[in-house]
């Protein structure tokens, strides 16, 4: 029992010491932990005031350099007022000193018109005076003449005036045709000195399309592939593509022929892709043609975006774009018609600068006046009036709708811009090969040019020139008059247009002589 009490009051005096020491140890802890955070706030405070001492030398530092940076600017403003106002000073003197020249020499001109006055008032009393003498002397002259003439005053000034009214009127009339025939020469003279700057800034070569194209083959081998077994390669090729082969004994080449330029090229790519592969049969044969026609749209959609690049014709709409890649695939009279339009519009912004005009609205104008071959031929409308809707329909400019509606004077030309195109339009249609025409359809149509102008009263003979580009008519000098030429020569040309189908424009000369012939014996 006694063992027992013992043992926990040593137990717990063991506690007691346990507790006190781990006080003492933590106290020491505490104390030691205080230390090192009074060192380390002291050494961040030290470290925070030095900081704060630099960044104040650094600030001080930038706010002197910024404070000079901005006294230089300030100085150099200053300097560059006071040039201005040195400056503006002497302008001031310049025109100060000019105002009071001007002044003086206002000063001696109003003396000089002051004498000037008195010499005029000085000859107008003796003009007065002399007046007076000639009104009495005239009287008398009047009062003598109607004496000796036994005509009043008022009848002889109306017998004069009449005269002169006469005379006056015959000079006016032979004033006005002088000066008509004079601009005519000028303008006729001028005209044909832009038309030929242009045509030869834009000299080009030319060539007429066929109806055929020769595609080479490596060898003669292949002829009898294409023909196929009883020709149901041949059949299936020409009904998928609307064009005819011809096989003949040509070595190495086939002809494809058709008078439609776009299916002979899809003809043309498909047969050499099918040659190129070398699987021939009507089913691979139908996708070939297929395939090369929506190869061949996609090109002529790059053909009209390299067009439209190189005239410098921007901002075009995708369908113009693709309706003028397909003008390289329309052909009129033979000459491609792509071509064709692009010399026109070539053309036409040369004479456009020459005369001063916006050229780039001129190359727009003759790049687009044929746009409406490229529709379908089913269409109802002549080219001119689809070209036109497809203007107006893509938003193009006033100027270019009627350039392309009035380039064959269906409608009347509303612009200078719309008579150059008609203008380059012709030249390029009538230049020395563009165009085909067979030797019967050329003889016909001269014989029909001079039977319509021998049709009309007063005309005697009649010529036609220049490969029909021409046609000179003599009429009797005693039954057509010199205004009757000229409405005769207006007439004819109505005629033509009216009856008669011809590329590029005929020009109608109208020739009225009078000859007298007298011998002497």
């Amino acid at each position: 029992m006694l063992f027992n009490i013992l043992l926990y009051l040593g137990i717990a005096l063991i506690g007691v010491v346990l507790i006190l020491i781990g006080w003492f140890i933590k106290d020491r802890i505490d104390r030691l932990r205080k230390a090192t955070a009074e060192e380390q706030a002291k050494a961040i405070l030290e470290a925070a005031n030095k900081a704060t001492d630099d960044l104040k030398k650094e600030k001080l530092y930038d706010v002197r350099e910024e404070h000079l940076k901005l006294k230089t600017k300030l100085e150099g403003d200053f300097e560059k007022k006071r040039a201005e106002l040195s400056k503006l000073e002497r302008t001031v003197r310049d025109k100060e000193y000019s105002l009071n020249q001007k002044i003086t020499d206002q000063d001696r001109k109003a003396k000089e018109l002051k004498q000037l006055e008195l010499q005029m008032q000085s000859r107008t009393q003796k003009f007065e005076a002399e007046k007076t003498q000639l009104q009495a002397k005239q009287e008398e002259a009047v009062d003598k003449l109607e004496e000796i003439a036994k005509m009043s005053r008022e009848e002889g000034l109306r017998r004069l005036r009449d005269m002169l009214i006469e005379r006056a009127k015959l000079d006016s009339v032979e004033l006005i045709k002088e000066i008509r025939d004079r601009a005519r020469i000028q303008a006729n003279r001028e005209a044909k000195e832009l038309i030929v700057q242009a045509i030869q800034r834009s000299a080009a070569d030319h060539s007429t399309e066929t109806t055929v194209t020769v595609v080479n083959i490596p060898n003669d081998e292949i002829k009898g592939r294409i023909i196929g077994r009883e020709g149901r390669n041949i059949r299936a090729f020409e009904a998928a593509s609307g064009v005819e082969i011809v096989i003949d004994d040509t070595p190495e080449a086939v002809t494809l022929s058709s008078f439609d330029p776009f299916r002979r090229e899809v003809a043309r790519l498909a047969l050499e892709q099918l040659i190129s592969d070398g699987r021939i049969h009507p089913a691979r044969i139908e996708e070939i043609v297929k395939k090369s026609e929506k190869d061949l749209e996609e090109r002529i959609i790059e053909i009209g975006e390299e067009t439209a690049m190189d005239e410098g014709v921007d901002g075009l709409h995708p369908e113009l774009i693709r309706n003028l890649g397909r003008l390289r695939y329309r052909t009129s009279y033979g000459q491609n018609v792509l071509k064709h339009s692009i010399e026109v519009s070539r053309l036409t912004a040369l004479m456009a600068v020459e005369l001063n005009l916006d050229s780039k609205l001129a190359a727009r104008a003759g790049l687009l006046h044929d746009i409406g071959k490229a529709i379908d031929r089913n269409t109802e409308g002549t080219h001119t009036e689809l070209g036109m809707e497809l203007a107006r329909r893509y938003r193009e400019s006033k100027v270019v709708q009627n350039a392309i509606a009035s380039h064959h004077e269906d409608v009347e030309a509303t612009s200078l811009i719309s008579c150059l195109v008609q203008a380059a339009d012709a030249i390029s249609g009538s230049r020395p090969g563009a165009r085909r025409d067979s030797l019967e359809g050329y003889v016909k149509r001269l014989e029909k040019l001079e039977e319509l102008a021998n049709g009309f009263t007063g005309v005697s003979k009649t010529f036609a020139l220049q490969a029909g580009r021409e046609i000179r008519v003599m009429v009797e000098h005693n039954k057509v008059s010199d205004a009757q030429a000229e409405q005769l020569s207006l007439d004819i040309a109505s005629r033509v247009q009216e009856e008669l189908e011809y590329p590029g424009q005929i020009k109608v000369t109208v020739i009225r002589e009078f000859r007298s012939v007298e011998f002497a014996r």
